[in-house]
């Protein structure tokens, strides 16, 4: 069984709780989507960024991704990104929300998202030489460690796609959607069990009583707030994150 779809039918129990869409993000990823039509949702998880007034396609392995789906419009392919059931330019977007890390080869996923969109290929993913975030740098470096053996880098990235537009997602500190940064002004949240099981980089690392037994005494004695004070202030922060863009109409490529 491929790794992601063990991961999520295992791990996936409360995600609609804690993976609620948040509405900033929402806007940057419809924005990014222009004014496409027709869009497939690769490795769309329980569909938090797709949007309701356009035909989807949700692709996703997980049994228990589905079962905890919001969004009753799209129809729903069990698939993995790998190995896309659609014909050639099918769709008009091909999109993937933070999924792009779980795939057992994102190159071959990517191919398949550029062969099946006429218009553009819209990734929301993590630039790991970008990101400077306490969490992982000061409690959780094997989280670190372990997500740049699975993110792959824009240059990476580019490499399969071609040309590409990068857009700074900085998160916000009220960020509704706990994946991984969300909660980078509230550390409290990372003690919570059940936020944890809801970020699958807490999942792949084993053992995380060390950290979290730092990161609570820290927060307890005021020595994190010390630590971090300049962004306690901040509305929103730069951890990473980013939106890839390939339009496949500009750049005058053949599939």
């Amino acid at each position: 069984m491929p790794a992601r779809l063990l991961s999520y039918n295992n791990i996936g129990k409360n995600y609609s709780l804690y993976r609620q869409p948040d509405p900033r993000l929402a806007q940057a990823i419809l924005m990014a989507l222009g004014d496409t039509q027709k869009i497939v949702n690769v490795g769309a998880g329980t569909g938090s960024y797709e949007p309701s007034d356009r035909i989807v396609v949700a692709v996703e392995p997980s049994s228990e991704m589905i079962r905890q789906r919001r969004n009753n419009f799209a129809s729903i392919v069990v698939a993995q990104a790998e190995s896309l059931p659609f014909a050639d330019k099918e769709f008009d977007a091909a999109l993937a929300v933070l999924s792009i890390h779980h795939w057992s080869d994102w190159q071959a996923g990517l191919r398949e998202m550029r062969r099946v969109a006429r218009d553009r290929v819209v990734l929301f993913t993590c630039d790991l030489d970008r990101a400077d975030f306490w969490l992982v740098r000061d409690y959780f470096p094997d989280i670190l460690e372990g997500d740049r053996q699975i993110f792959p880098t824009i240059s990476a990235l580019e490499s399969v796609l071609g040309n590409i537009e990068v857009q700074e997602i900085p998160i916000p500190h009220d960020c509704l959607d706990g994946f991984l940064g969300a909660y980078w002004r509230r550390p409290s949240a990372y003690l919570n069990a059940e936020v944890r099981s809801s970020i699958s980089a807490f999942w792949r690392i084993g053992d995380i009583s060390s950290g979290i037994d730092r990161l609570q005494a820290d927060i307890e004695s005021g020595r994190w707030a010390v630590a971090n004070a300049d962004i306690l202030q901040l509305e929103q922060l730069d951890l990473g994150y980013r939106l890839i863009v390939h339009q496949i109409k500009s750049t005058g490529e053949t599939q």
